[in-house]
Formats: structure tokens, C-alpha cells, sequence
């Protein structure tokens, strides 16, 4: 009895000390230039299931846990916008049992937010969801507009996940729009420009301020029809061999120094140094 409660006060007392040592460091990295955007690609679910010996969907559901413990972190950086690749479009090519058990934890998680939705409150944070939803099974898609609806009110910060989505597919769509819209003018503009484009990806239609990191975790170094567009001109790639449940502060804040070196002692694209 008495190891049990001397191991509970050394586990107490090592949460105190690691949350006061978070504390110091996030202030510390807040005084510095801030990123406004950051974008994940939570790449090494099904790894670390196998490496630790889990079922498949236990490596996805610890990925949600880091999304919002990472989330956290960024919150109180104070970034204002958080985008992250939850379910691509190709991955409806994958097993029926994994996509059935990655649409069962959107369901679960997408409700939970609307239920418990302390953190998203806490720190005003709007939920976006973007994709082509109309592929979500229909369950999925009521959930979807639940947690949406529910953080509508929220205007500090946006959160967006992206799923089912597809760079490509954005694109895509945008131009189509562009091009539908331009027919609509009279006269008929002579050409589509990128702005024009840009107004309409996905991003831009929720309030997505610029993509300053894309961070893409497991050691892939590919962006897998992610953000293509937003990331084309002056977004800092950032490369991570961690696996995305394993994910945390200690590997974010390398990145945030190294986004914070570059801002103060990079030359600008304009620059004379910089040519």
C-alpha cells in the first residue's frame, strides 16, 4: 500500500514538473514570430500499430489523441489556424475494414467535440471539415455538420480537417468554379487568373490565412496530393521520422526554431542576398 501511493506521488510530481517545464518552453517560443498556419500530414498510423503490436484502428485512434494534444500546443502558441490530412481520397482504395473503422472514429471523435468540445470553446476555435464530404457515408456526414454547427460561434482560431480531400481534386474544382462564374460575366472576362483560383480552394472559402509549415511526420518525404497549391510559394516542408501517435513537443519545437530562425536571418525572395 504504501509503494503504491509513494509510485502515484513520483508520477504526480513528474506530471507537475513536465507540465511546468512545457509551460516555460511554449512562453519562451511565444516571444518569438509565430506562425499564422500549420499543416499536418499524420503519416504512420498503421506503422506504429505494427511496431507496437496493435490492431490497425488502435494506431488511428491514438492518431486522433495526438492531433489534440498537438493541437493544444499550437493553441497556445497562439497559430491561429491548424489544418490537418485526416482522410485522403484515395484512401477509400484501402481495406473495407480499415475505412470502416476510420469512419467509425470520425463518427466517435466528430461527435465528441459536439459533446465535449472544452478545448475547441476554450481557445475559440472554428472546425472546419474539407473534402468532398458527399463521399462520407451519411452517418459520418450528419456528424460532420453536428461539430461544424457547433463551433460556428468560434472566431479565434480555425481548425480544419481535411476528409476526404485531394489537392488535386481542389484544384480542380477550383478552376472549374472559376471558369463557371467567369461565363456568368458579361462581357465574359479574357482569362482565369490565379486569384481567381485561389479565392476558391478550400481553404480560402473557411478564412485559412497562408500555408507557412506543412509538417509531414514517419519519414515520407512526399506530399501525397496534400495542399499542392497552398504550399507551392514560401511554405517552410518540414520532415518528421517520428510516427504521427508518437508525435509531440519535443518534435515540434525544432520546427517552430527553425521556422523562427529563417524569419529573423533568412534573406527575403527580394532581397539583393536572396537572387
Amino acid at each position: 500500500m504504501l509503494l503504491r501511493l509513494i509510485s502515484s506521488c513520483c508520477r504526480w510530481l513528474a506530471a507537475k514538473a513536465y507540465s511546468a517545464a512545457e509551460d516555460v518552453v511554449l512562453a519562451i517560443l511565444a516571444a518569438g514570430p509565430i506562425p499564422q498556419h500549420v499543416a499536418f500530414v499524420m503519416d504512420g498510423n498503421r506503422r506504429y500499430a505494427r511496431k507496437h503490436g496493435k490492431y490497425v484502428r488502435e494506431g488511428h485512434s491514438e492518431g486522433f489523441q495526438a492531433l489534440r494534444r498537438v493541437l493544444k500546443v499550437c493553441l497556445r502558441l497562439n497559430i491561429r489556424c491548424v489544418s490537418a490530412y485526416a482522410f485522403a481520397i484515395e484512401n477509400f482504395k484501402r481495406s473495407p475494414e480499415e475505412v470502416d473503422a476510420l469512419m467509425d472514429l470520425a463518427e466517435n471523435k466528430l461527435l465528441e467535440l459536439c459533446q465535449h468540445g472544452q478545448l475547441l470553446d476554450e481557445y475559440g476555435v472554428r472546425l472546419n471539415v474539407l473534402g468532398r464530404k458527399e463521399m462520407l457515408p451519411e452517418r459520418v456526414q450528419v456528424a460532420v455538420k453536428q461539430a461544424e454547427e457547433a463551433t460556428r460561434h468560434n472566431t479565434r482560431a480555425i481548425l480544419n480537417l481535411c476528409m476526404p480531400y485531394g489537392a488535386r481534386d481542389d484544384i480542380a474544382t477550383a478552376v472549374h468554379s472559376a471558369i463557371q462564374d467567369a461565363l456568368k460575366q458579361d462581357p465574359v472576362p479574357s482569362e482565369i487568373t490565379e486569384d481567381d483560383i485561389e479565392s476558391r480552394l478550400m481553404t480560402s472559402a473557411v478564412g485559412s490565412p497562408p500555408l507557412d509549415i506543412l509538417v509531414r511526420t514517419s519519414g515520407v518525404r512526399r506530399l501525397s496530393d496534400f495542399f499542392l497549391w497552398q504550399c507551392c510559394e514560401g511554405t517552410q516542408l518540414q520532415f518528421s521520422e517520428v510516427y504521427w501517435p508518437d508525435f509531440g513537443l519535443r518534435d515540434f519545437v525544432p520546427i517552430i526554431l527553425d521556422y523562427q530562425w529563417k524569419v529573423w536571418f533568412a534573406p527575403s525572395p527580394s532581397s539583393p542576398s536572396a537572387s
